[in-house]
């Protein structure tokens, strides 16, 4: 009986050395290239145009750099937008997929292409590739893994149409030489990204507040331990993102974080929790992360905070101005409809219209998630909404 065939090459390569067996001198043009990683380590706005030249050597439409948990991706940088798109597609529908989760298990010191690590009968047969990767016009990739002391691994991967052909030994060659340098720098610029953003959420939790920090698309990249106590009955931590637990919330939640609304992204800041059983309601704020700011939090886009309401205390209109992101008429018609007064009598005592007071109305249920009067009644109020 003739023994079983690997699933798998193993990886057996060698390359040509310089003399005496040293390493190959690298070219000007690499040698930029590698000082070009190095600034980028301590500048991670630079990530970017460091992939594309990356991708430009290795002969290669895109790349990503991805700082994984195993097969969790936690956070990711990219050669362009479209292909940002396809990378958190890819996470979505592939989260513990062939191809990422066997080189991981390689743990080879160099660059790896997909015949590495599957067999073209796999390729031929995987949904990842036959009905994602392929018709997407790629299915030919080049990549490494590097682990890292916290326990994650950053993988730099480049992306061609599989038409193209896979990639050869002297293209592996080339990008072995960037590896050992792409290393010392992914590492140096995760340490630093987590260190900031770390402190940023024990400082919040110093001032009794649960926080955390988002990245692109609502990924989690760290939480303190108020907000992680919210978990998983107010807040679930999902593989790719954030998400409540409540599916109003969690629609107003994604749509605050970029997510294709009807009409685009709408424009919601703070996103209500509803009480349930014991539980106070809780109100959601986001804060983006723009301008300056990127100077120190790189890969976040959002901080988090989430506030629960205080049972039984109607709040004043500035105070709900404040929660729900509302104009000063919007908070004052929120405020005393709270407080016990029907649309009639709040639209008399701020001398407008009934018609005024219902469009208003209308736009505060919109802000803050609600749909009926009763509904809004027990959110600033802190009574248990209706199921």
């Amino acid at each position: 009986m003739n023994a079983p065939q690997p699933l798998f090459r193993p990886v057996v390569r060698s390359f040509a050395l310089g003399a005496e067996g040293a390493a190959p001198i690298p070219s000007a043009e690499t040698a930029a290239l590698i000082d070009r990683i190095y600034e980028a380590a301590t500048v991670p706005e630079l990530w970017r145009a460091v992939l594309i030249d990356i991708a430009r050597l290795a002969g290669a439409p895109e790349a990503v750099m991805i700082v994984s948990t195993g097969t969790r991706f936690r956070d990711w940088v990219t050669t362009s937008p479209d292909f940002d798109a396809l990378v958190l597609a890819h996470f979505e529908r592939f989260p513990d997929n062939i191809r990422t989760r066997r080189l991981l298990e390689l743990r080879h010191p160099g660059f790896l292409t997909d015949l590495d690590v599957v067999s073209e009968e796999e390729i031929a047969s995987d949904p990842l590739y036959q009905d994602f990767l392929i018709p997407r016009g790629y299915g030919a990739g080049t990549a490494t893994a590097v682990m890292v002391p916290s326990g994650d691994s950053v993988i730099v991967h480049c992306e061609r149409p599989v038409a193209q052909g896979h990639f050869g030994a002297d293209t592996l060659a080339a990008l072995d030489e960037l590896r050992p340098h792409l290393a010392r720098a992914a590492l140096l610029s995760a340490r630093l990204e987590m260190e900031r953003i770390v402190t940023t959420t024990r400082t919040l939790e110093l001032l009794g507040l649960p926080a955390a920090v988002l990245g692109s698309g609502g990924r989690l990249l760290a939480a303190n331990p108020s907000l992680v106590a919210l978990m998983p009955h107010t807040l679930s931590d999902q593989p790719s993102r954030l998400a409540a637990t409540d599916p109003a919330a969690d629609r107003l939640l994604r749509e605050a974080l970029g997510g294709p609304g009807p009409a685009g992204p709408v424009p919601v800041r703070s996103i209500p929790i509803p009480a349930r059983g014991e539980r106070p309601p809780v109100i959601l704020h986001l804060v983006p992360v723009r301008g300056a700011a990127h100077d120190v939090f790189t890969r976040a886009r959002a901080v988090l905070v989430a506030t629960p309401v205080v049972a039984r205390e109607v709040p004043s209109a500035e105070v709900v101005q404040g929660l729900f992101d509302l104009t000063p008429a919007e908070s004052r018609l929120a405020a005393l409809i709270a407080a016990g007064d029907a649309p009639v009598s709040a639209a008399a005592k701020l001398g407008i219209t009934p018609s005024t007071a219902r469009s208003v109305l209308k736009r505060v249920f919109q802000k803050t998630g609600v749909s009926r009067q009763a509904d809004l009644v027990g959110l600033l109020t802190g009574t248990a909404l209706s199921g």
